[in-house]
């Protein structure tokens, strides 16, 4: 895999998914939101949830292929590979960064 040169929030976060919801949600700010399947999580209590809830249900691995700044979003193209359906996946992360924090996240297909 070729090295990424991600923002910093964004790097712990990659990092931080590999199963410690409690790391993950320390990457965003506390009003931060996650859109996911379809689902919106706000706050760091939610965000805690939704990925404690998806490392229970779903062993997997992100490996980041390719980032790219479009305005004040970062786009990351991932590649999920695991036991759910439809894997291995690529998706892309849209992040927005606030005060070196994650402030939005949204996965999409």
């Amino acid at each position: 895999m070729t090295q990424l040169n991600l923002p910093e929030p964004i790097a712990a976060y990659f990092e931080s998914d590999r199963g410690d919801a409690e790391a993950v949600a320390r990457c965003f700010t506390n009003d931060a939101v996650v859109r996911d399947e379809g689902h919106t999580y706000t706050g760091i209590a939610a965000i805690k949830g939704w990925k404690s809830a998806a490392s229970t249900k779903y062993a997997y691995t992100s490996s980041p292929l390719s980032a790219v700044r479009q305005g004040d979003r970062h786009v990351v193209t991932c590649r999920l590979t695991g036991d759910f359906p439809g894997s291995p996946a690529d998706l892309r992360y849209v992040f927005r960064l606030e005060r070196g924090r994650i402030a939005s996240l949204e996965i999409k297909a």
